[in-house]
């Protein structure tokens, strides 16, 4: 089949590989005009290990492996560390840490010689019409294809123009979270430390991997309007959001803020919808289902549901209308459980009040000495 892939993240690049190696003709077009490289690692997890081999790209990505979250040390204003999270997260054969960039880079390169992928390019309208699907782009072209399968995020274009808009689908969980780059603070000797500094409704931290040096911002919050694509709109909200928040390596970071051109800032959100699919359209990762940052099962949840629907449709002989269900039968398991992990973990990482910082500290290991 001739199929449209919108996103080039995780899900779209894992759809172009397990459906071009199955003989189809896939098109990936992707907004940015490079794939994504920047922010925090991502973790592949539990079923998502065995689809990765599948794919064949599990050794790649054992290669690639990081160990990060196992050093996260909670400081207090002098950079001395009060907590810290278990020394065992993320160091399980069955929890695979690995830098965005690298899964990317992994992906794209296992794409087969039959997947186009577009850069610089995006979806601006569907038309679902009798055997096909009749897509315009942002470039003025238009295409028909089978199908069209929505992989472009939290926000995606797929879902507004064939499911509605976003925020009859969105559920906000309190928080928003931001990740800068912040090549000053690279420090091989400090490489494994990663400290994290809380004050009321806030959390800023460093993370370093590899030769990278990341600032993480969060802050809690109702909603609110914003441009998700004003980059400089964005970076006001933050240096607003953290103005009375100044102690420990806070102004270096939102210095950093204003210095990155590719900052990444949205709110910690769910998407919740009663079916991934409509007509010869379905969507795919965050698109359908974000469970949000919180959970730390997005990228696994993509590589499943890439590898459900490629599965089914190869089973159903390209059947979508049988294809797309059994699908969606088979991931709903897996997202209801990622959605449900949430509880909480907000108000342990963004205490509201001073009191409650402590309380978490005193509930996490402590430990004598930090950075």
């Amino acid at each position: 089949m001739k199929i449209l892939v919108s996103g080039a993240g995780v899900a779209g690049l894992s759809l172009g590989r397990v459906l071009g190696v199955r003989g189809h003709q896939v098109t990936i077009v992707e907004r940015a005009d490079r794939l994504r490289g920047n922010g925090s690692p991502i973790d592949v997890r539990g079923d998502a290990i065995e689809v990765a081999a599948k794919m064949g790209i599990l050794p790649a990505i054992r290669d690639a492996r990081i160990r990060m979250t196992e050093q996260v040390h909670f400081v207090d204003e002098n950079g001395t560390a009060v907590g810290r999270l278990p020394a065992d997260i993320g160091d399980s054969p069955a929890d695979i840490e690995i830098a965005r960039e690298d899964l990317s880079r992994i992906l794209a390169d296992a794409l087969p010689d039959v997947v186009d992928l577009r850069l610089s390019e995006s979806v601006t309208t569907i038309a679902d019409n009798d055997g096909r699907v009749d897509v315009r782009f942002a470039s003025g072209g238009s295409e028909s294809f089978d199908l069209v399968l929505g992989a472009d995020g939290m926000h995606s274009a797929v879902r507004r123009l064939v499911f509605g808009p976003e925020q009859n689908w969105i559920r906000h969980l309190g928080l928003y979270t931001a990740i800068t780059d912040m090549p000053g603070e690279v420090d091989a000797q400090a490489e494994r430390i990663n400290p994290m500094f809380s004050c009321p409704g806030h959390l800023a931290g460093i993370a370093r991997f590899k030769d990278r040096a990341i600032g993480l911002l969060m802050f809690a919050s109702d909603p609110f309007d914003y441009d998700y694509r004003d980059v400089e709109a964005q970076k006001r909200i933050l240096l607003d959001q953290f103005a009375g928040c100044r102690s420990w390596r806070v102004p270096a970071i939102l210095d950093a803020v204003r210095a990155d051109p590719d900052l990444y800032f949205d709110s910690v959100s769910q998407i919740h919808l009663p079916t991934w699919h409509r007509g010869r359209v379905a969507l795919v990762g965050d698109a359908a289902h974000c469970a949000s940052p919180l959970a730390g099962r997005g990228t696994s949840l993509a590589l499943t549901g890439a590898q459900f629907l490629a599965e089914e449709l190869e089973r159903s002989g390209g059947d979508h209308v049988t294809a797309f269900p059994r699908y969606e039968a088979r991931q709903r398991p897996y997202v209801d459980f990622a959605q449900g992990t949430v509880e909480g973990g907000g108000a342990l990482l963004v205490p509201p009040t001073q009191e409650a910082i402590l309380a978490r500290n005193q509930l996490l290991q402590p430990v004598a000495v930090g950075r």
